[in-house]
């Protein structure tokens, strides 16, 4: 279960996608996130779910990458596919016990399983064709203006940098972890479920000692290089946007536009 966790992992490649400006592509993530939200009926779905199919291919990632990155959060949606199909008011279908089955409450429990099936999967795709230094300098870019207010910009896109780093790193140590449990016997796949919380707590606690431990050499390391933050620092790769960032700016823009289209005249 561990392994199929891949958030942070970066593919590198040089498709069309990978090419694009970090600053380019965390601006298409936010138009697509309220692309997702915004869609409500089957047509609009659709569109929504043909926009990331469209970006998968030409990013060249395979879906299966991201459908494997799904299994963690299976437990979430089924329970709220579940949970929208038995408590959503309307024309009722199947009644049995205290649950029943409406229309609405089919459509709307399809419609959120999609929704969090796409956003999953899209932001998988982000961390999958962008460097976590990337997303810290495309980030950085962003919220430069509110510099001037005193949000520490720098400090913010650098931990999450870090943040996105090292979630690999934890989950490879988890599962080292768990490992050398079992080989003393530790059983986390049998019994109940409190059984099984209960069996997990002994790894928590080298699990933290060995995060705050690479916390502790990762700041030494960093004060060795007299790193001081983001004041006067010159960057090795210089940001630039091109024709192919417009161009995709101006197509995700568009597609949300005509999808608020079509909601507001009910199709």
């Amino acid at each position: 279960m561990l392994k199929d966790i891949t958030l942070g992992q970066y593919f590198p490649g040089d498709t069309l996608v990978h090419r694009l400006d970090p600053r380019t592509k965390l601006t298409v993530v936010v138009l697509y996130y309220v692309l997702i939200f915004t869609a409500s009926s089957p047509l609009t779905m659709l569109l929504a779910v043909g926009s990331l199919a469209l970006s998968v291919y030409i990013s060249r990632i395979p879906p299966r990458s991201l459908l494997k990155g799904l299994k963690p959060l299976m437990f979430l949606v089924i329970l709220t596919g579940l949970l929208n199909l038995f408590y959503t008011d309307g024309q009722v279908l199947v009644r049995f016990w205290v649950f029943r089955i409406t229309r609405e409450g089919i459509f709307r429990s399809i419609q959120m399983v999609m929704r969090i099936t796409l956003l999953v999967c899209g932001t998988f795709l982000l961390t999958y064709t962008t460097s976590p230094l990337s997303i810290t300098d495309g980030l950085e870019r962003i919220l430069g203006p509110f510099r001037k207010l005193g949000l520490p910009v720098h400090e913010l896109s650098m931990m999450m940098s870090i943040a996105l780093r090292f979630i690999p790193t934890l989950i490879e140590e988890t599962d080292k972890i768990m490992s050398a449990q079992k080989a003393r016997g530790a059983d986390f796949d049998s019994g109940s479920i409190f059984k099984r919380v209960k069996a997990l707590l002994p790894v928590l606690v080298p699990l933290f000692v060995s995060a705050f431990r690479r916390a502790d050499e990762l700041a030494t390391a960093m004060e060795c290089r007299c790193y001081h933050g983001g004041d006067d620092r010159t960057r090795l790769k210089q940001l630039s946007m091109g024709r192919a960032d417009y161009l995709t700016l101006l197509f995700w823009a568009a597609l949300l536009g005509a999808i608020i289209a079509l909601r507001v005249y009910g199709l």
